[in-house]
């Protein structure tokens, strides 16, 4: 299976500080990677490079093997088919279930113009699968502002689906939710595997194991440890600057 993500050698300093140092990830296209790591360890900085938030200092950030995302602007990014959701849900709850997802479909046109948007129907059949996917189907006509906060987080996760990316970027997405909504997250995740590459940064040991995926470990800015969770847990350089304090 070819990487769709490669980060090769990046690193990025902040006022002498090495939040990243000369980091080596590469994910495979379709894959459910996880990300674990202690607070510092450079978790929200290799996203933030990815998505073209922050420029790395050195490195190569390669995306389909062509594409240095590390000369992109964050729309460029974007259109690229990289898709990021940040820990705390940001949808409209003004408008309904279904017109958030309208604003989704309709790209970067302003919110006036969007809302004056009318999916074709080939569109609206594309938002209904997205609605069915992420549990929300029977929620369409809802006002997003009515919806739990699990609801909101995958109300979020559709408005990405919507927009068919190569890579959901997905930091801490069960913080918040509920015991059941985090097993159906995970439950989600799984199904969207394979179709979608997707790379989950999080903290819910409970959660990773769920997902079943590869998992990553970062610290001080590197891969520390990779494998599948329980190889992870038993490496002694894990144990002892992570799971261990």
């Amino acid at each position: 299976m070819s990487a769709i993500l490669v980060l090769d050698d990046i690193t990025v300093s902040f006022d002498g500080f090495k939040a990243l140092d000369r980091l080596y990830l590469a994910v495979d296209e379709g894959e459910l990677r996880c990300i674990i790591g202690p607070n510092g360890a450079g978790k929200t900085t290799m996203m933030d490079v990815v998505t073209g938030k922050t420029r790395p200092d050195k490195g190569k950030a390669l995306f389909r093997q062509e594409v240095n995302l590390a000369m992109l602007s964050e729309a460029e990014i974007a259109r690229e088919g990289i898709g990021r959701k940040f820990q705390k849900p940001t949808v409209f709850e003004q408008l309904s279930v279904m017109e958030n997802l309208e604003l989704a479909l309709s790209g970067p046109r302003g919110i006036l113009r969007a809302l004056r948007f009318r999916p074709s129907p080939r569109e609206k059949e594309r938002m209904e699968e997205v609605l069915a996917t992420v549990g929300l189907l029977e929620s369409g006509e809802r006002s997003a502002g009515e919806l739990s906060h699990g609801q909101k987080q995958w109300l979020e996760i559709g408005m990405l689906l919507a927009q068919e990316p190569g890579i959901l970027l997905l930091d801490e997405p069960v913080a918040g939710m509920t015991d059941a909504e985090t097993a159906k997250t995970a439950e989600l995740f799984r199904s969207l595997a394979g179709k979608h590459t997707l790379v989950v940064v999080e903290h819910d040991m409970d959660f990773v194991a769920a997902l079943g995926g590869k998992v990553t470990v970062m610290a001080e800015g590197r891969v520390l440890s990779e494998g599948s969770l329980a190889e992870v847990q038993a490496d002694e350089r894990v144990i002892e600057s992570y799971l261990g304090r």
